[in-house]
């Protein structure tokens, strides 16, 4: 198929090839910290019986920390990749397709992962509310997303790739798109990372290997608490 034709083959296209080229060989420490933060979550609940949703699972590497709650089933575009990851992964259910066409079980899930997808979706809102359709009554929502106002403020990022759909959120705009569906329960930032500007000295190892010395983590947590971090986390309730 031309994928120059075919704006949906072509997205499929860049994401079987950048997973394969990334998180099959490894996983980065802010797509770790996003998991930390989840599965703090999911203990919270504590549940083993849960119905788990992962949408834009990618290669299914979070899923075998999910199955500890639960069922979990996968989705992403990437098709080539979910081919590998079901022999990966056995306990899990993948299921490739674009997300806002697959039919699955309305009002059927307790939770709903999605890390790093929102940013990439033609329409946003329309996501928010198919995943609201999706749960039960007082299901959550674990989202993380990229941080708009440090990506574009402290950081320098590549341009999108062919097929790669970009736009991010800052903090009200995130809290905005979700809080027609959602009581938004927690939402702050995580993984402080800058490449530029004076925030690339703060986030630098030379400043940051002393001061951890003296006080710990609490400077990089105050950086998170003050939204400086790459990521945003929120969990959202259902109403």
């Amino acid at each position: 198929m031309d994928t120059d034709s075919d704006p949906l083959a072509q997205q499929r296209h860049f994401w079987n090839g950048w997973n394969s080229e990334n998180r099959e060989r490894s996983v980065q420490d802010v797509s770790l910290r996003q998991a930390e933060v989840v599965l703090g979550w999911l203990e919270r609940l504590g549940r083993r019986d849960l119905n788990i949703l992962e949408v834009g699972c990618g290669t299914g590497w979070l899923c075998p920390k999910l199955l500890r709650y639960g069922r979990v089933t996968g989705t992403d575009l990437s098709d080539e990749v979910l081919d590998r990851a079901r022999s990966r992964v056995p306990g899990a259910r993948f299921v490739a397709g674009d997300f806002m066409k697959l039919a699955f079980d309305g009002g059927a899930y307790d939770v709903v992962v999605a890390l790093e997808v929102l940013s990439h979706v033609a329409d946003q809102q329309a996501f928010a509310e198919k995943v609201a359709g999706l749960l039960k009554p007082d299901g959550y929502l674990m989202l993380a997303t990229q941080n708009r106002v440090v990506l574009e403020r402290f950081n320098r990022v590549l341009p999108p790739g062919p097929g790669q759909l970009r736009r991010w959120l800052d903090r009200r705009e995130l809290a905005g798109l979700l809080e027609r569906d959602f009581a938004v329960k927690e939402l702050f930032s995580v993984s402080p990372r800058a490449n530029k500007g004076v925030m690339r000295l703060i986030n630098s190892r030379t400043l940051n290997r002393p001061v951890r010395l003296l006080v710990g983590d609490r400077f990089e947590s105050l950086k998170e608490r003050l939204g400086l971090g790459w990521t945003l986390m929120a969990l959202a309730r259902k109403t």
